[in-house]
């Protein structure tokens, strides 16, 4: 199995994993602040992580070079999931989803600014296709708020994450030493979380832990878990053999692993003619990965 490939399955289940976030994000966000949450979240999965590294790698000095470079990544990191569970207040999941379906746009920009990644006529036919697609599902399939284009403060929080977000991508890329991804990300998840208890530190001393509803524990361990930890190892692999925008093309499926999670859930699905920018942006991805087919990864 060629590395390439390697890194388009690593970021399927990147996106399977990140749709969960949204669904059980959205049930967790009004309860507990959220620099409260994600630095908890930061916390244990530093330890799950951390301990991955100890049975696999190690972890030696030689890999702490610089540690600047982890505080900018966990900076980035960190402030992109406070601003998703600012705007998962208001925000619904699906709509989340589709504005995080924005970043491959902005991580194309950000690899040509940061690493002078090209991206072609066709990648950029694909990435404009599945913005629309993402457009789309954010005005709700609604005419007369895409004329208006009337979008709700929580997605405009959101946006602001996603742009952290696209900047996060390259920038691991630029600032990785050769370090295994188990240790780059521990090092960026040790950071990460020093900066956001450093930020909220009121917050987690406000938070009545032992009082928490279950919701809120199986979100935040999932998000550790599963939505923390199994994703930055996901991400840091495929983002150092996929371009960036190819890597974060997979931010397409999110949309329509939410629709199932939502689903899963009871909630139900979205109206009919929301599905109609979530295919948009599915076909965005199939063309990306067409397109991948004709180049070597850069």
């Amino acid at each position: 199995m060629s590395e390439a490939l390697r890194g388009h399955l690593a970021m399927l289940m990147f996106s399977a994993l990140v749709a969960g976030s949204f669904s059980l994000g959205v049930m967790v966000a009004n309860e507990i602040a959220p620099a409260a949450l994600n630095a908890a979240r930061f916390g244990i999965a530093a330890v799950v992580i951390g301990a991955a590294a100890l049975a696999t790698t190690g972890l030696r000095r030689a890999h702490f070079r610089a540690p600047w470079r982890f505080a900018v990544l966990g900076g980035l990191f960190g402030g992109y999931f406070v601003l998703m569970f600012y705007g998962l207040q208001t925000a619904a999941p699906v709509s989340a989803a589709a504005v995080f379906t924005l970043v491959p746009v902005m991580s194309a920009l950000f690899g040509w600014l940061l690493l002078r990644q090209i991206t072609t006529p066709w990648m950029a036919l694909a990435l404009a296709l599945g913005a629309g697609g993402a457009v789309w599902v954010i005005v709700r399939g609604d005419l007369g708020a895409l004329a208006a284009f009337e979008i709700g403060q929580g997605e405009i929080i959101y946006f602001w994450g996603c742009v952290l977000h696209a900047i996060y991508t390259p920038m691991v890329r630029k600032l990785n030493r050769g370090e295994p991804a188990v240790v780059f990300t521990f090092g960026m998840l040790l950071a990460g979380g020093a900066l956001l208890a450093a930020f909220g530190w009121r917050d987690i001393l406000a938070t009545d832990w032992m009082q928490l509803p279950g919701i809120v524990w199986i979100g935040l361990f999932y998000l550790a878990v599963c939505a923390s930890s199994a994703t930055f190892v996901l991400l840091q692999y495929a983002t150092l053999r996929l371009p960036s925008a190819k890597v974060m093309a997979y931010t397409y499926l999110t949309p329509s692993w939410v629709i199932l999670w939502e689903i899963a859930l009871g909630r139900g699905a979205p109206p009919g003619m929301v599905l109609i920018g979530v295919a948009m942006s599915v076909v965005a991805l199939v063309m990306l990965l067409e397109g991948a087919r004709e180049q070597q990864p850069a």
